[in-house]
């Protein structure tokens, strides 16, 4: 049965989740600009769909290590090599549905720029597209893991 948190604790884990995501995404906007600038410059489909796809899975599983082992390491009960794979294929699951969530932002930030005609020269103009769809899938992956992959239950008493 889950167990209610208060606002402080739920806040806490945010912050705490929130530093420990600095790490993801600095891989992420990382291995991105390299991907972009190095692999698939000048191409639409490598720089707004495969580099994007290939670095925000490289940023969950350094994120999923993070998380497992420092934010909500409490909240695992048993450390074993099953409850890393149970917790990362839950992780990795709720990672696709935040990576779409970015993967539209992106896009419509990307729509944005276009319209605008805003750094459409530039190799920087897809990585701050990335970059603030991070903020959107965010919110999302805190919500899923605060909530279901590390949540909290009442111990039987």
């Amino acid at each position: 049965m889950p167990l209610r948190r208060s606002w402080k604790e739920i806040l806490q884990k945010l912050l705490m989740f929130s530093l420990t995501s600095v790490a993801g995404t600095i891989v992420d906007l990382g291995l991105h600009w390299v991907l972009c600038n190095y692999s698939f410059r000048g191409n639409y489909w490598g720089s707004y769909w495969i580099a994007p796809t290939i670095s925000f899975e490289v940023a969950t599983i350094t994120n999923f290590f993070i998380a497992y082992f420092l934010v909500w390491k409490e909240r695992v009960s048993e450390r074993s090599l099953r409850s890393v794979v149970r917790h990362f294929l839950a992780y990795n699951l709720t990672g696709v549905g935040a990576y779409l969530l970015k993967l539209v932002a992106m896009q419509g930030m990307h729509w944005l720029f276009y319209s605008l005609d805003w750094m459409q020269d530039s190799t920087m103009e897809p990585v701050l597209c990335n970059f603030l769809g991070l903020f959107f899938s965010g919110g999302f992956n805190f919500f899923m893991n605060e909530f279901v992959i590390f949540n909290k239950l009442k111990k039987d008493a």
